[in-house]
């Protein structure tokens, strides 16, 4: 199996980051790298599926692909309790 290609760069963290990530890394039995890249990795990809769906929410809105008064409405009272009668 082929090795992927990586790129070395020189992040500035406080401190107290620092201290954190260690002592994570320690207690994973990881290296300080291994524990810093996989944290960017996910925030990478947590952060591309949040900005996918916003920009496909707004190509939705522009083609002006709203939901109607009843479907709103069904949603909201699938989580609303309606008001107990007396």
């Amino acid at each position: 199996m082929k090795a992927k290609p990586v790129t070395a760069f020189t992040v500035r963290l406080p401190d107290e980051t620092a201290d954190k990530l260690d002592k994570l890394a320690e207690k994973l039995d990881r290296s300080r790298a291994y524990v810093a890249a996989q944290a960017i990795e996910d925030f990478v990809e947590r952060e591309a599926r949040q900005l996918a769906e916003i920009e496909a929410g707004l190509a939705e809105a522009d083609r002006g692909d709203f939901a109607t008064d009843a479907d709103l409405a069904k949603v909201v009272g699938k989580y609303v309790n309606p008001a107990r009668q007396s």
